[in-house]
């Protein structure tokens, strides 16, 4: 996806981490094209892997987790959680594109270090949308090795905006 790579080009300005190469780059563009448009079912098994997350969440805290998957409220909120990746992958890989999605990955960051919204949190959701990942795209070491390299870049990102 564009937004690994702006990321990783971001993160490695600021670090020693290295920049996914261009078939890693590859990898996780088309796994995420596989499944962008599951928002409902990627938010839902975030939520069933993670009660704790769902109890972050006011709307949702304390409810059936089966009752209100099928509400409009869960399917628009869904729609804003992961449509975040897909919208920072639409912008374009060059300065102002970076600039961006370093925007946006800090806006994220202090959006919900003011929810206090915890590093353990956001590691827990990294480790259920893998999950979900694997479950539902063509999946392999090469696709998991990129995942992983483009998640730490990202998350190098957002950590220090928490």
């Amino acid at each position: 996806m564009k937004f690994l790579v702006l990321a990783l080009c971001i993160a490695a300005a600021s670090c020693d981490l290295v920049p996914l190469v261009d078939d890693q780059a590859i990898l996780i563009r088309s796994s995420w094209d596989e499944v962008k448009h599951n928002e409902v079912d990627i938010l839902y098994a975030i939520f069933k892997a993670n009660p704790d997350i769902q109890a972050r969440f006011p709307q949702f805290a304390g409810k059936d987790l089966d009752s209100i998957k099928t509400t409009g409220q869960f399917a628009v909120h869904a729609g804003r959680i992961v449509g975040v990746f897909s919208e920072i992958s639409a912008l374009q890989p060059d300065e102002s594109g970076i600039s961006a999605a370093k925007t946006l990955i800090n806006a994220l960051g202090a959006s919900h270090r003011g929810r206090g919204i915890s590093k353990a949190q956001f590691n827990e959701f990294r480790a259920s949308l893998i999950t979900y990942l694997s479950q539902n795209v063509s999946w392999g070491d090469n696709v998991a090795q990129a995942w992983e390299k483009g998640f730490n870049n990202v998350y190098f990102i957002l950590f220090n905006a928490l």
